[in-house]
């Protein structure tokens, strides 16, 4: 998250929808770090904060968060987005690519675009495959994906556990992880309950995939794994 009090985009304005005790809550929010990156996760619960997808996006529409706020929601938290060193916006480039070479006509690619996961979720994943054409997702963000692409290497972690939870509850068919730090993709499929699970769902046992093996998509196609790596 860009450097400052985001409350003080209010300073000298009035914002429509907005109550002064909602935009005092915001200011609180921002002076007591709500927003943070996914490892620093010790909080103590007098500054915890939880916002509904609804305020999240009523935010970005009055301002206080603008395009230059790399952040998303995940289960009600307002996390920072870990910025993006070569290897990752290699790996996001190759798979943006490789996806759009074998897509049928009624599906497209986003990348880094929002996606409305229930009421506690906006995610913006690395690489997604979507049903329907762009202009189907004008006014509103899709709410699922055919195939979600995470490029991980410091969020491993988190992008296995939480995100794979998240997208598990949302019944993402597919969700690949291109895990830079072993230079495999590991494709998660079968969502089922799981009531450990950080969203009360998870995916079955990971099929790692090496540089030299292909990967059939659930939709149609295949990709090679080489096509992913850098």
């Amino acid at each position: 998250m860009a450097a400052g009090d985001v409350g003080s985009r209010f300073a000298g304005s009035e914002v429509r929808g907005f109550g002064n005790a909602w935009i005092q809550r915001v200011r609180r929010c921002r002076n007591l770090n709500v927003v943070r990156r996914p490892q620093s996760r010790k909080m103590s619960a007098m500054h915890e904060r939880r916002w509904t997808r609804q305020e999240y996006d009523r935010m970005t529409e009055a301002g206080v968060l603008t395009e230059n706020d790399r952040v998303e929601l995940i289960g009600r938290e307002i996390l920072t987005v870990t910025p993006q060193k070569s290897p990752h916006a290699t790996a996001v480039s190759l798979a943006n690519e490789a996806l759009r070479a074998v897509l049928a006509p009624n599906m497209h690619v986003r990348s880094q675009l929002p996606l409305a996961m229930g009421d506690d979720s906006e995610p913006e994943p690395d690489v997604a495959v979507i049903r329907g054409s762009i202009r189907d997702y004008r006014d509103a963000h899709p709410r699922s994906a055919l195939l979600i692409i995470e490029v991980s290497d410091s969020t491993l972690a988190f992008d296995r556990r939480v995100k794979g939870s998240l997208y598990a509850r949302e019944r993402v068919a597919e969700y690949w992880i291109i895990n830079l730090v072993e230079s495999v993709v590991e494709i998660y499929r079968d969502p089922t309950e799981d009531s450990s699970a950080r969203f009360g769902w998870s995916y079955a046992r990971p099929n790692r995939v090496t540089r030299t093996e292909s990967i059939p998509l659930s939709f149609g196609g295949v990709v090679s794994a080489a096509d992913l790596l850098p």
